[in-house]
């Protein structure tokens, strides 16, 4: 019983820690995603150089010769006037996913900044010099019943 009586006795302050945590962890997993797609946009710039370089080198070679391309696992013979339009039409696709990767990270960032300001979440060694001052602007601002969440701040290492 002893052992009951003690998870009880730290069941309501696990509950409110639990809270926090499930909105750090919310706010980790944004950020994760965040860098996810500017990992995957920077990878795809990375393609569309190699499908520049591959279009430039063609463009100079007989449209008649033989080359070879890597579709789905398996190296296939072509020749350069068929390959040319492919890689070219490839690299416009790439850089419209590229254009729409990046919409989709400016909205992330924008939910990022909105999730920031709601839950009061700090990041480590982020406006140590300004929080002095922002310190004094949020009692006053707290004291006219404006802000009553900010004193339930996170901080996110």
């Amino acid at each position: 019983m002893a052992a009951n009586s003690s998870s009880t006795g730290s069941k309501p302050s696990g509950a409110s820690g639990t809270g926090g945590e499930t909105v750090v962890a919310t706010f980790q997993r944004m950020r994760q995603e965040q860098r996810s797609m500017a990992s995957k946009a920077a990878e795809l710039e990375m393609d569309i150089n190699e499908h520049s370089l591959v279009v430039d080198t063609l463009k100079d070679v007989d449209p008649s010769r033989k080359c070879f391309r890597l579709v789905g696992g398996v190296l296939v013979e072509r020749t350069v006037k068929e390959v040319l339009p492919a890689l070219e039409n490839n690299k416009e696709q790439i850089s419209k996913i590229i254009e729409s990767i990046n919409t989709q990270m400016q909205t992330k960032g924008r939910e990022l900044t909105e999730y920031r300001e709601r839950y009061n979440i700090r990041l480590v060694g982020e406006g140590e010099g300004e929080e002095k001052g922002q310190s004094a602007a949020s009692s006053s601002r707290d004291s006219e019943g404006g802000g009553s969440k900010s004193g339930a701040g996170v901080l996110v290492s």
